[in-house]
């Protein structure tokens, strides 16, 4: 056993999964908070080098309302600028049927058909005029949507799973009443989604509500392949990771260099920190012997590319701490 794997005579380790997907949010995450003006041949750059590096899912850009983003405004010409890698999915992000129509009408994206519910009634206000539960049964014209479109739904994110900076603390029933609407709606709509996210919107996780919750969403959707998006606002976002993988959590979302946060919940930029770091993630996962099929040296190689067209020291870890990236290993 590794050292200090074993508590009181328990492995702590035991439920470790032997493999873990780590979908890219960077490209979208990351420049979504940026000042308008970095070119599209610079981010297509940045897209192709994590494709490179392994990752098979990759969220390029949001579909969204460029008044209110602008740096999205050209998302179908970046689409249009990237060399694209057999058995990679770049994905796109919308909110509302007009971003969905855009994401439609652009022919290299792949899309994915997802479902948002809230948590927390403050964050859902604040970000889409609607309390919780309506946003909630609004979902049910997503699924009809879908259906026309032919488009299976893929995914569920439950967002603010763990608080919200308006709000406050999201207590576990709360979150339950969230998890039980999904389970509910499967049933009446006849649908199965096969891959559910707690978001921690605004970074508020800790380890033991990690694991309390992960535990709490598989209890109600046991069918449901479990993933996180977590945020490292507070500094323990890798703490929490960790806490997730010993809970046997197998999918996780993740950003190239710590690039990101959430543009509407306060905070440095006027966001909420990044998503956890995607090369200090696959390092974590490759010293715990966990497969990821993400190689270190390339990744690292990106952080540091996303670093250069950004301008300023990012939030990864990996690629400031000295170790050569022929130290790196792949992990295959």
């Amino acid at each position: 056993a590794l050292p200090g794997t074993r508590m009181k005579g328990i492995d702590v380790m035991s439920s470790l999964p032997s493999r873990v997907d780590i979908h890219e949010e960077g490209p979208r995450e990351g420049f979504q908070i940026e000042p308008v003006g970095f070119s599209i041949a610079d981010r297509a750059a940045l897209v192709e080098a994590l494709a490179d590096a392994g990752l098979h899912q990759i969220q390029v850009a949001s579909f969204v309302n460029p008044k209110r983003v602008p740096q999205m405004a050209d998302a179908a010409e970046l689409f249009a600028a990237i060399r694209r890698r057999e058995g990679v999915r770049y994905t796109g992000l919308w909110l509302n049927e007009q971003g969905f129509d855009r994401a439609c009408a652009t022919p290299s994206v792949d899309l994915v058909g997802a479902l948002y519910f809230y948590a927390s009634d403050a964050f859902s206000r604040m970000n889409n005029g609607v309390s919780a539960e309506a946003h909630a049964q609004s979902q049910r014209q997503w699924l009809a949507r879908y259906r026309e479109a032919g488009l299976p739904v893929e995914s569920a994110y439950v967002m603010t799973a763990f608080g919200c900076h308006v709000e406050g603390e999201v207590s576990e029933a709360r979150l339950e009443q969230s998890l039980q609407f999904l389970a509910q709606l499967q049933q009446e709509e006849g649908v199965t989604v096969p891959h559910v996210y707690l978001a921690d919107t605004v970074g508020m996780a800790n380890p033991l509500s990690v694991a309390r919750r992960v535990s709490l969403a598989r209890r109600v959707l046991p069918d449901a392949r479990i993933g996180l998006h977590l945020h490292d606002t507070r500094g323990i976002g890798m703490a929490n990771a960790l806490a997730a993988l010993q809970q046997g959590v197998d999918l996780f979302d993740a950003s190239i260099a710590g690039l990101g946060g959430c543009p509407f919940s306060g905070g440095s930029h006027g966001s909420s920190s990044g998503n956890i770091c995607t090369e200090d993630l696959a390092f974590l996962c490759a010293e715990l012997g966990i497969e990821t099929g993400l190689n270190l040296n390339q990744l690292i190689q990106a952080a540091r590319l996303a670093e250069r067209i950004i301008g300023r020291r990012l939030d990864g870890r990996l690629m400031h701490s000295g170790l050569p990236t022929s130290q790196a290993a792949v992990n295959p």
